[in-house]
């Protein structure tokens, strides 16, 4: 039988289940992928495992997110995972090296294996089809232990791509076609496969991109073939011996098909507040725009950065527009620098900056008070930025770069009137900075592990109680983000590894008194709308309201890592079986969940709840491997008995 790409993958990796939609599946996982925001709780979980090793091919930990040293809390939180990396065998990155996605696909990438990491756009991986996969970091630190990583078998969207891209055209705007079509939501419990004649005029930068922002999507993953333009990507990083050849069967057959003509995509745009508000950049034309930011885990390619220098080459930025250079690594800034774009850049009136997330994550780069900001980032979340309601677009390297030189919203093609188009091709020579990361090396593993005073242990998680008694905090609606239930930025963040601290900002932005008044109540429901728990993979937005007293979460449905993180710490995560009860929940109902831990047990999956005396029935759609994780009162505390046994 013809196989698709995503299913020879899968097979080759698979190690408990079968290939039937939605049945759960085990696959051994090849590499592991860490970051300073998740990476500290992760560590801690993966050494409260009692494990001398990691266990697995290749383990990484970056530090991209919280660079930012305002105080002594994320330099501490630095020579942790540092010392934490040397001590159990994991190659570090440390600050400036770059976004772990970026340099990960640089130093690492292998075709056809599994990377399974503690970010959400770990799908980036698709760039040297890899699949990729994000996930919490508990999941993360138990395929460190060896142990495989359990999903739902996905459906697989094919998606076939012919033509070739236009002038001023390029892989992000593909992307943001997709969620034009599919919305944030619309491959919940897909991957997305790309294959077809098309295929070979997207670079290595484009496939990252496409699959990157692929998570904007709901997707569980990304897949593109590995074939000639993937060899020469890593040929340039000198790694070609890890290359093969990969693609879906003749006459491969997938779940659900698309097609896409490059030839006919035109330059796109995401609107505030939502990755899924695309709309043709001509619709929004001559938009005043005060800061323009290219770079990010999704864009931070050399082709990305030499199109904006070549086209700002002789020019200046407008002087009303800021204009940021993030770059994705520290490697991809050299190779700049060295076809002399640095100086270009600067000479145009742009700011570089360290290598790293920086404004995607509100870590700095916050654009004014109403002011409109465009960004080549994978999200625009409300508030993310880092500004209470601001005006955040996400476009291509070329919408961007064309905003920069007229300080308006430019649909790129108009700039064809004053240039041609810089039609930018890699090196066949990358120059390699191996200084990227640090690897393990075996007279580092007598290294002593650094714990700063902010490091506190791991808060204790109680086995679920035979009836839960319950009372609503907070009621949200549709498409709420896990940046919305727990905030980034450089307030937030540096208290990741202390769950104490950072529970107070649980709900910060939509109620400031949310974590006081779960304290007051004790044992605490929330209610939420559709596409719940959206966009990064941060655990800690199921681990801090767990902590705070929530035990049940109520919602019309679920975004897929946040369920699983909830699995993960023992919050029950159930569905409305009739979306309408929703209206039945008001804050300050007395939610009960008469003989859950029964329930639960007998592998039910209607799940009835009585709110206020009226009864509503729920569904928890989860495996048994995660009703084992909830009654116990989270997975950390399963997986530690499992290995016991052992």
């Amino acid at each position: 039988m013809a196989k698709n790409l995503t299913h020879k993958i899968i097979e080759e990796h698979l190690v408990e289940g079968e290939l039937v939609l939605g049945g759960e599946i085990a696959v051994k996982i090849d590499h592991t992928l860490l970051q300073d925001a998740t990476g500290t709780m992760a560590m801690l979980e993966f050494e409260s495992l009692g494990i001398e090793s990691v266990n697995v091919e290749l383990a990484t930990q970056y530090v991209d997110h919280n660079i930012l040293q305002a105080d002594s809390k994320n330099a501490d939180d630095h020579r942790y995972l540092q010392t934490a990396c040397a001590h159990y065998g994991i190659h570090f990155s440390p600050p400036g090296s770059g976004v772990s996605h970026q340099v990960h696909m640089e130093r690492f990438g292998v075709p056809g294996q599994t990377l399974l990491g503690a970010d959400s756009h770990t799908p980036g991986a698709a760039g040297v089809s890899m699949l990729g996969i994000g996930a919490g970091g508990l999941d993360v630190a138990v395929a460190m232990a060896g142990l495989p990583y359990y999903f739902p078998c996905p459906k697989v969207l094919g998606v076939r791509l012919v033509g070739q891209f236009s002038d001023w055209v390029s892989g992000k705007d593909v992307i943001l076609e997709m969620l034009r079509r599919h919305g944030v939501k619309g491959c919940v419990g897909k991957i997305v496969e790309y294959y077809g004649p098309g295929v070979k005029n997207l670079s290595a930068g484009d496939r990252e991109a496409i699959g990157n922002m692929g998570t904007e999507l709901g997707a569980t993953s990304t897949v593109f073939p590995s074939d000639e333009n993937t060899r020469a990507y890593l040929e340039a990083q000198g790694r070609e011996a890890v290359w093969r050849p990969l693609s879906a069967d003749e006459g491969a057959e997938y779940d659900e098909y698309d097609e896409i003509d490059l030839s006919t995509v035109e330059p796109l745009i995401a609107c505030p507040s939502s990755p899924g508000n695309v709309v043709s950049v001509r619709d929004v034309a001559g938009l005043k725009v005060d800061q323009v930011i290219v770079g990010s885990c999704a864009n931070s390619s050399f082709r990305d950065f030499m199109v904006v220098v070549k086209a700002m080459e002789g020019r200046h930025r407008h002087l009303d527009t800021a204009f940021h250079i993030n770059p994705g690594s520290k490697q991809v800034l050299e190779n700049v620098a060295q076809h002399g774009g640095v100086l270009l850049l600067l000479m145009a009136g742009a700011r570089i900056h360290e290598s790293g997330c920086l404004g995607c994550i509100g870590m700095g780069q916050a654009p004014g008070t109403g002011q409109v900001s465009l960004r080549t980032f994978p999200r625009n979340f409300p508030g993310r930025s880092g500004t209470m309601d601001d005006q955040v677009y996400l476009c291509s390297p070329e919408t961007a770069v064309a905003a920069a030189l007229k300080g308006v919203i430019t649909d790129p093609r108009d700039l064809s009137k004053e240039m041609a188009y810089p039609r930018i091709k890699d090196p066949e020579g990358f120059i390699i900075d191996s200084s990227a990361t640090i690897p393990p090396y075996p007279e580092l593993r007598k290294t002593k592990v650094q714990r700063g005073p902010n490091i506190k242990p791991l808060p204790d998680m109680d086995p679920l109680p035979e009836t839960l008694e319950t009372e609503v905090v907070i009621k949200v609606g549709d498409d709420i983000s896990t940046d919305a239930i727990m905030p980034a930025g450089s307030k937030v963040l540096p208290l990741r590894s202390n769950i104490e601290a950072i529970s107070e900002f649980v709900y910060y932005q939509v109620n400031p008194d949310f974590h006081r008044e779960c304290k007051e109540k004790g044992s605490v429901a929330v209610i939420g709308g559709e596409n719940y728990g959206q966009g990064s993979s941060r655990e800690h937005a199921a681990l801090a309201p767990r902590y705070l007293g929530v035990r049940v979460k109520v919602v019309k449905s679920f975004a897929r890592i946040h369920k699983a993180n909830l699995c993960n710490f023992g919050v029950v995560p159930l569905v409305l079986k009739e979306t309408e009860d929703y209206d039945r929940f008001r804050i300050g109902s007395k939610v009960v969940l008469p003989d859950i831990r029964k329930l639960i047990e007998k592998g039910e999956r209607e799940i009835p709840l009585e709110v206020d005396g009226h009864l509503v029935v729920t569904l928890l759609e989860v495996s048994d491997r995660q009703r084992s994780h909830l009654l116990e009162g989270g997975a950390l505390n399963f997986v530690k008995k499992e290995l016991k046994k052992t």
